[in-house]
């Protein structure tokens, strides 16, 4: 099954029966972030109810791209389209919410993931994680057939340190496994490698998938695991995309055509700020590579996010030292830092011929594989698997206490679900509704 990664479909004249036989199975995103597990579920053939973000800046990215765009969605009247946490729409809008109940084929999205991240501190009591509590009031009301959750390592893991009871002996994944389990859910989960999916990044994301137990769903219990099947599709789909069907695609393959070496410069204006620079894209004429040819697809002209880091001398220069010790696709090391002075924990230099370190939301954890820079938002969201004809909007970067609140375009990309790999779980969410579950893992 394939994709017109973002064209808009046209459903053809049917009966009323067949309409409804074929009608497509319906999503809410929760934590939507820009949108990018949207994306992937709206390609592959879903249909969006409504989606939830707090933040402005995001929100208006998933709007431009997705609601306004040419995807299928049947957002309620009563509710706004613009910026709201869970807890609004808890507080605001539960009798709304109840009726709803057993009409929603997906709830999809994961908490927001920083309180679990092993960048981070990770307290159990950290407020974000309590958004958990937020997602599992929600399912209690619209009781989904179907759920989907991505989050990082660190939801796998307990708080020993910063942690006090269940929280400090079982991991946040197991805590929420017994949950939805209690809530009539047979629930899979597993770390999975996205590269293997395509994304051409070495991203290991936690990803959870329950089913809700009901008569259709127990005569599956002995049948392939979501997971399994998902990882034994991954070959097909990458084809169906036009892409290899194994092997990881290369950091070059993904952004190659963006390199400054040989392009003409000029003012960037998207942004909003004078004095920044950003490549003059030139679609190539020539053969290039599948994977660039995918994110190419529909996209007229110069994609947007281009603008490149104004960094001064001697930030060139330590970044051309520290290409020139640290081997391409490694971590710095303690070594290298003492010798560098760097304070910096986390930081790759990108290697050209392999698949990119884990995107984050910090602009300065890569470095191009070879020119002096960070990468640019658009090199990062090509790396995310995004199309170049989707946009991002607000604010490039943010710094300080304004961290907590912004979601600039940086960290709406290291944030998002890839839309790749988010497109071969919706096909095989697909399965599972359809009953088909086990039958056929190629599909």
């Amino acid at each position: 099954m394939s994709s017109s990664w973002g064209t808009k479909r046209i459903t053809p004249v049917a009966t009323k029966h067949q309409q409804l036989a074929n009608a497509a199975p319906t999503f809410i995103d929760l934590f939507a972030g820009c949108g990018g597990l949207s994306l992937g579920l709206l390609n592959a053939g879903w249909s969006g109810v409504f989606a939830i973000e707090k933040n402005g800046d995001a929100f208006k990215t998933y709007s431009e791209n997705l609601i306004a765009g040419p995807y299928r969605f049947n957002w309620p009247h009563w509710l706004p389209q613009q910026a709201l946490t869970t807890s609004d729409v808890l507080d605001h809008y539960e009798l709304e919410l109840a009726q709803l109940r057993g009409k929603i084929d997906l709830l999809a999205g994961g908490p927001p993931c920083q309180g679990f991240s092993l960048a981070g501190r990770r307290i159990h009591t950290d407020p974000r994680n309590r958004l958990t509590e937020d997602y599992l009031a929600i399912v209690r009301i619209i009781q989904p057939k179907l759920l989907l959750i991505e989050n990082v390592l660190g939801f796998t893991l307990p708080f020993k340190k910063n942690g006090e009871g269940e929280a400090q002996e079982q991991a946040h994944s197991k805590v929420l496994t017994k949950r939805l389990e209690a809530h009539g859910y047979s629930v899979y989960s597993e770390l999975l490698d996205l590269s293997f999916f395509g994304v051409p990044q070495k991203r290991k994301r936690f990803i959870m998938i329950g089913i809700r137990r009901d008569p259709l769903s127990k005569q599956r219990d002995s049948q392939q695991s979501p997971i399994e099947l998902l990882k034994a599709y991954a070959p097909t789909f990458r084809q169906s995309k036009g892409l290899r069907r194994r092997g990881a695609i290369s950091v070059k393959e993904a952004i190659g055509d963006l390199e400054t070496n040989g392009k003409a410069l000029r003012a960037n204006t998207d942004s909003g700020l004078k004095g920044f620079s950003e490549i003059e894209y030139v679609p190539s004429t020539k053969r290039s590579s599948r994977y660039l040819e995918l994110i190419r697809r529909n996209a007229n002209g110069s994609p947007n996010s281009l603008r490149l880091a104004r960094h001064a001398p001697t930030t060139v220069a330590r970044f051309r030292k520290i290409q020139s010790i640290c081997g391409p696709g490694l971590q710095l090391s303690d070594k290298d830092r003492k010798r560098l002075t760097m304070k910096k924990q986390a930081l790759t230099v990108l290697s050209s011929g392999h698949p990119g370190a884990t995107i984050t939301t910090l602009p300065d954890d890569v470095l191009h594989y070879s020119e002096p820079r960070i990468l640019t938002v658009r090199e990062n969201a090509r790396l995310q698997s995004f199309p170049d004809w989707f946009r991002f909007l607000g604010k490039y970067t943010s710094g300080g206490k304004a961290r907590r609140h912004d979601c600039p375009r940086y960290s709406q990309v290291g944030n998002a679900v890839p839309p790749l790999f988010a497109e071969a779980v919706g096909i095989i969410l697909q399965q599972i509704l359809r009953g088909k579950i086990g039958e056929n893992a190629s599909l």
